[in-house]
């Protein structure tokens, strides 16, 4: 089989998870391609994989001509494959308006560079652009010859001109694609209400953590810790990781409790803004920055703390769970389906639901040892590399879709 990867700019899961595939499908003796930026490349090395790689900038901004070139390279570069595998919104919408066949068959070239210039058109474009994504709908493969497979790893959580877009996009993956597979289960939904042919759930996997090289203490002493219980949260500092609700808990206050230490492992562009408002009001949190030590920081800290807005299938959830680390986290996304048992789940937004969440965690005799016992039963369970592989492969054709 002939597989074709698309993908857009990635420094994180995604491109771990393309990794993957590629090395599995190769290993099976299929023919893989992944096209995408070349900072992906240089990233996660799909070559040494044993894929082919071709540069296509698919950018992470709207930008009509480049999203054009995007668009026409991807389907010049995958007219011969069995089944094309975007992973993304904005990959996978490209990859649908590109296809030969489809939704090309069904408004004309012209057509199709009219409906991708029209995409950043704002509201008015948006009304256009759900009349011709609405002429590639029905039947149950509009690629002509190939199969077209798409990956949503994420979903939005703001809200404005980028939330116009977004829609669209959405409205394009749902009629475009063959069979879309979600990190969620509110991804999975919507994808359904707008239409989608065929939806199932994604399986993505983690790699193997790394033993800790340091002692609980030595990280402790490091980070000034004192006596105080040690929460870890790992996150990009960006608007949908919630880092205002987790500035709000640490605020307190406390009733006579021990205040903890809350550490912040990671980057973005909200580091100034976040900084700004722990120093102002003197609150226990610190910024670490990028770090090359997360086996370290789980093995010392009392649990994970994620207050996202939005979560698929987060790698630092799983991660914790093979530390053995219990979480307190939001119930969004695919995040109840990984931790199960071994954390507590909080709404999104509730700060007073979170900090009793960590007081319950901390105080309570025997729920840190329990919730740490389930924590390290979930580790084990996690999914392999085959796994991941697998779950893909059940989404491809079993036949040679040219043959039909």
């Amino acid at each position: 089989m002939r597989v074709a990867f698309v993908l857009g700019t990635t420094s994180g899961g995604t491109g771990r998870h393309v990794r993957t595939l590629v090395e599995g499908l190769v290993r099976r003796g299929h023919q893989v391609l992944v096209a995408g930026p070349e900072s992906v490349e240089e990233q996660f090395g799909f070559v040494g994989a044993g894929a082919r790689f071709v540069a296509v900038a698919v950018s992470d901004r709207p930008h009509p001509g480049r999203d054009l070139r995007a668009m026409l390279a991807i389907r010049r570069l995958t007219r011969g494959a069995d089944v094309v595998h975007a992973h993304g919104l904005r990959a996978g919408a490209l990859a649908a308006l590109g296809r030969a066949g489809g939704v090309s068959a069904a408004l004309g070239m012209k057509g199709v560079v009219q409906a991708a210039l029209r995409m950043w058109g704002a509201v008015r474009a948006v009304l256009g652009m759900r009349g011709a994504v609405g002429a590639a709908g029905g039947g149950s493969r509009v690629g002509g010859g190939r199969v077209l497979v798409v990956t949503l790893h994420n979903a939005l959580t703001a809200g404005g001109f980028v939330g116009v877009v977004y829609g669209v996009l959405e409205r394009i993956v749902a009629r475009g694609a063959d069979h879309v597979l979600v990190v969620s289960p509110d991804l999975g939904e919507r994808m359904l209400a707008l239409g989608a042919r065929e939806v199932t759930a994604a399986v993505v996997g983690a790699p193997v953590l790394p033993p800790a090289k340091r002692t609980p203490q030595e990280v402790r002493d490091e980070l000034a810790a004192g006596e105080r219980p040690l929460l870890l949260t790992i996150a990009r500092l960006a608007q949908q990781k919630g880092l205002e609700t987790l500035l709000d808990v640490a605020a307190g206050p406390w009733e006579g409790h021990a205040e903890p230490l809350f550490v912040v492992a990671g980057e973005g562009p909200l580091r100034g803004a976040l900084q700004a408002r722990i120093a102002a009001e003197g609150l226990p949190v610190r910024l670490l920055g990028n770090r090359d030590d997360i086996p370290d920081l789980l093995g010392a800290a009392q649990a994970l703390v994620m207050p996202s807005r939005w979560e698929g299938q987060p790698l630092t959830l799983r991660e914790a769970l093979m530390a053995g680390t219990p979480a307190i986290a939001t119930e969004v996304g695919g995040i109840p389906e990984i931790l199960g048992d071994a954390g507590i789940l909080v709404r999104y937004g509730d700060v007073e639901g979170l900090r009793g969440a960590v007081r319950e965690l901390l105080v309570t005799p025997g729920a840190a040892e329990t919730l740490a016992a389930a924590a390290a039963r979930r580790g084990r369970e996690m999914p392999g590399d085959d796994d991941v592989v697998e779950s893909a492969l059940a989404a491809y054709p079993r036949e040679d879709p040219r043959d039909e």
